[in-house]
Parts: structure tokens; C-alpha cells; sequence
């Protein structure tokens, strides 16, 4: 059976890798039993260093959405050279709720 894909970065997410589910619309704007979609750890966190809950409720309700934002482009085109078992501590601050 093949592992699943990070809808973020492509990459495989292979069983001995960090991951997470992401609620597409956060549980605390009204997500809570709405669509997830599994991701690696690292990428999750990019997600929440770069946009508040506020914004991902708005605004990027949607893979597309989240992979057009300029930040999340730029770290997906770092991401896609890594192995797909690579995880880091994820720089700058978690963002405000």
C-alpha cells in the first residue's frame, strides 16, 4: 500500500513520519466535525506560524488557498527537497487564536 501524500507539499508521508491532522476550517471558528486533511507535523506548523485561526477561517479554508499564500509557497518549495520523514523545529512564533 502506498502512504498517503501531504496535500501541502506532495510528498509522501510515510508512517515513521511526524503527522497531524489540520482542520481545514479551525475547530475554534466553527470546524469542530468539518473536513481534515492529514499533513506532515512540519507543515501543520508552518501553517499556524504564518496565519491566525481568524485567517484560516476566512480566508484559507482550502488546500489551494493555503498553497497559494506567498510564505507557505516559499516554504513549500524548501520542503518538496526534503526526505519525507524530515522534520525541524518550525521558526518564529506560533500565531495569536
Amino acid at each position: 500500500m502506498d502512504d498517503p501524500v501531504c496535500p501541502l507539499c506532495g510528498r509522501p508521508i510515510p508512517p515513521e513520519a511526524r503527522q497531524s491532522l489540520h482542520h481545514l476550517v479551525p475547530k475554534l471558528k466553527g470546524g469542530k466535525g468539518g473536513p481534515v486533511v492529514l499533513l506532515h507535523q512540519i507543515c501543520h506548523n508552518e501553517i499556524h506560524a504564518t496565519l491566525t485561526e481568524a485567517e484560516l477561517a476566512r480566508d484559507y479554508a482550502t488546500v489551494a488557498a493555503l498553497r497559494a499564500h506567498p510564505r507557505l509557497e516559499k516554504f513549500i518549495r524548501w520542503i518538496a527537497k526534503r526526505p519525507p520523514g524530515f522534520h525541524s523545529k518550525t521558526p518564529g512564533r506560533r500565531r495569536k487564536r
